[in-house]
């Protein structure tokens, strides 16, 4: 079978030959461009749906990304595409999307990003996404009702979301219709779709399996007033909550930055917060999940990789690492966190590894980060962000500036 679902527009399933036939031909009105106003008219709709306080209440994560779409902010993106001398920019042609499921909404980022360079794109929805997934194909095809026709009739012909089942006749045929192919979802996602050949001048743009981790200064703690250390944990929940902890970006561990005593003072404190923040937001561990972090929890310490381990109810759990060389970067269950201490980011330096993507800081300066990341000189990390910030996307991410890798450039000399 080389069926589709199609999700939006919302339409009448369609064979895989179909769909490439219909995305490759140019819309009514002509194709789109970089930057085009269609595409910005409907982004703009689609923001409004999402930042609706419904919605925004029950899925606070799409709150952001109905920000992150807002007018303002897209007009800002595309002011980083401003070419000079011979160069014009161009949308690459059709991109398809293929993102992970345990993080539900990050499809929409890679879509409307590629959109925005003026790209026919082609996501693939996986079939077990639910919940904040289902609102934002909701939101789509309800902002595509309240654009004028031109519009709709151009974000219809070149932008899709569909859903199959695994099948190597359609993943082939997109593949090889692509003039760009994205991968989201780790290291097996990206070998099982790189068996589907690509046409000779297309590429792959892929993120695979990527580990971060947190970093705080105790002098910054202990600098900090009230107020700001409560931000801090509530940040941090924010960061490693959202989607169980399975993002690329939430942390899976705490490195405390200065003195033993210090540390272990500012560690059991900022803890201490934090089960105050689970408590409050009243957050619910299902019972698989507190067993999950028992079982991560004691292998590690059969393991050796842990001293000490400390529960704090279900919701959240402390490994103490016997050397902070060996971070675990796998995921332990949600709300579980390997803690150590070093005394100078410099220490982390040695450990990092290509796959570390974020590390969420708190307490340092902007010299401070600087130095540590030069020193690093793109070993690893992609980016330094300040507690609360891990999950916001920004159109530079794991190092690629995604609006210049949607778009290519056309040099013209007289």
């Amino acid at each position: 079978m080389s069926t589709l679902n199609q999700r939006f527009p919302l339409s009448e399933a369609i064979e895989v030959s179909s769909l490439v036939e219909e995305l490759r031909a140019e819309p009514v009105g002509g194709r789109l461009r970089v930057g085009d106003p269609r595409v910005v008219e409907f982004l703009t709709k689609f923001a409004r749906k999402l930042l609706a306080p419904a919605t925004a209440r029950r899925f606070p994560e799409l709150a952001s990304l109905g920000f992150f779409l807002r007018k303002g902010e897209i007009a800002k993106a595309l002011s980083t595409l401003e070419t000079s001398g011979d160069a014009l920019r161009f949308p690459r042609g059709l991109v398809f999307h293929v993102p992970p499921a345990n993080v539900d909404t990050i499809f929409v980022y890679s879509w409307a990003l590629s959109a925005l360079a003026g790209n026919h794109n082609v996501v693939r929805v996986s079939s077990r996404s639910a919940g904040a997934a289902e609102t934002v194909l909701e939101a789509l095809n309800a902002a595509l009702s309240e654009v004028d026709a031109d519009t709709a009739a151009a974000i219809t012909a070149t932008q899709r979301m569909v859903t199959y089942d695994r099948s190597d006749a359609i993943s082939s045929a997109l593949s090889v219709a692509a003039d760009l192919r994205v991968i989201w979802g780790g290291d097996a996602s990206v070998a099982a779709l790189r068996k589907y050949p690509l046409a000779p001048h297309a590429r792959d743009l892929t993120f695979p399996d990527r580990s971060s981790f947190a970093v705080a200064s105790v002098r910054g703690w202990q600098n900090a007033s009230e107020a700001e250390r409560r931000g801090a944990a509530e940040g941090f929940y924010n960061d490693s909550y959202w989607f169980d902890q399975a993002a690329c970006s939430s942390p899976r561990a705490v490195f405390w930055v200065g003195d033993e005593t210090g540390a272990k003072e500012a560690g059991q404190e900022f803890r201490k917060l934090l089960a105050e923040v689970l408590a409050t937001k009243q957050h619910v561990t299902e019972p698989a999940m507190a067993v999950q972090k028992r079982v991560s929890a004691y292998g590690a310490a059969v393991d050796g990789l842990v001293n000490g381990i400390d529960f704090q109810g279900n919701g959240l759990a402390t490994l103490e690492l016997t050397d902070p060389a060996i971070l675990p970067r796998e995921w332990l269950g949600a709300g579980t966190f390997a803690n150590a201490r070093v005394d100078t980011l410099s220490d982390l330096v040695p450990i990092v590894l290509r796959k570390d993507q974020t590390v969420g800081q708190f307490g340092f300066t902007k010299e401070e980060l600087t130095e540590f990341v030069t020193e690093l000189a793109g070993r690893g990390v992609d980016r330094v962000v300040p507690f609360g910030s891990a999950l916001t996307f920004s159109a530079i991410w794991d190092g690629y500036d995604l609006l210049t890798e949607f778009s290519r450039l056309v040099t013209v000399q007289a």
